[in-house]
C-alpha cells in the first residue's frame, strides 16, 4: 500500500504514526491531504508534531536509559552519533531544537541527547517546541506547493516501470559496494 493511500485512508492516525517512524515524506503527504481538503489543518499539524515529539521522546528515553546497551553502542559507532554530540556540546539547546531539520542526525541525535547529562524536562520543552515548528513547516509545504507535487509525479508515474528497477539496483550495488568496503 502507498503511503498517500494510508494517509488517506487513516487520516490523523496514520499521519502521526508515519511522522514518528518516516519523518518528512509522510508529513508533506498529509499536507497534500490538507490542500485536497480530506484533512482538517491544525489537527494535521497538531498529529504531525506529535508524532515526531513521541518519537523522539523515546529515542531519548532509549538512549539514557540503555547507555551501554548494545542497540545503543552500535548506534554510538556511526559517524553521525560523533558529529551529533560534538556539535550538541557547543550548543545543546540550538541543537535540541534544530536535529530534526538536519538531514542524517535524526534519529541518531535524540539516542545521543539521551546519553549526556541534559535533563530530560528540558530536552521535553525544547523537543516540544521544534516539533511544532517542524509540524508546521512540513505541512505547509504539502499545502503550499501540493498541486506542484501532484504535477511533478503525475508526470514521473508513466516512468515508475523503469524508475522502481533503476533505483531498486542502485541500492543493491550501494550495499554490495559497502559490504566489500568493510571486508577490506
Amino acid at each position: 500500500m502507498m503511503l498517500e493511500t494510508l494517509v488517506a485512508r487513516y487520516g490523523l492516525i496514520a499521519l502521526f504514526l508515519g511522522a514518528g517512524i518516516e519523518g518528512e515524506t509522510v508529513v508533506i503527504l498529509g499536507g497534500i491531504m490538507v490542500h485536497r481538503g480530506i484533512l482538517p489543518p491544525l489537527p494535521a499539524i497538531a498529529a504531525a508534531a506529535a508524532g515526531s515529539f513521541v518519537a523522539d521522546q523515546i529515542f531519548f528515553a532509549l538512549g539514557r536509559r540503555f547507555r551501554d546497551h548494545r542497540f545503543v553502542r552500535r548506534i554510538r559507532d556511526r559517524p553521525a552519533f560523533a558529529r551529533a554530540l560534538a556539535t550538541f556540546e557547543r550548543r545543546p539547546t540550538a541543537f535540541v531544537f534544530a536535529f530534526r531539520f538536519l538531514y542524517g542526525l535524526r534519529t541518531v541525535s535524540p539516542v545521543a541527547i539521551g546519553t549526556t547529562t541534559l535533563p530530560t524536562a528540558r530536552f521535553m520543552g525544547v523537543n516540544a517546541a521544534s516539533a511544532t515548528l517542524w509540524g508546521t513547516t512540513f505541512v505547509g509545504a504539502g499545502y503550499l506547493f501540493g498541486q506542484a507535487i501532484e504535477t511533478a509525479f503525475g508526470r514521473i508515474r508513466p516512468l515508475e516501470h523503469v524508475l522502481i528497477p533503476a533505483a531498486a539496483v542502485i541500492l543493491l550495488l550501494a550495499i554490495g559496494v559497502r559490504g566489500w568496503r568493510r571486508r577490506r
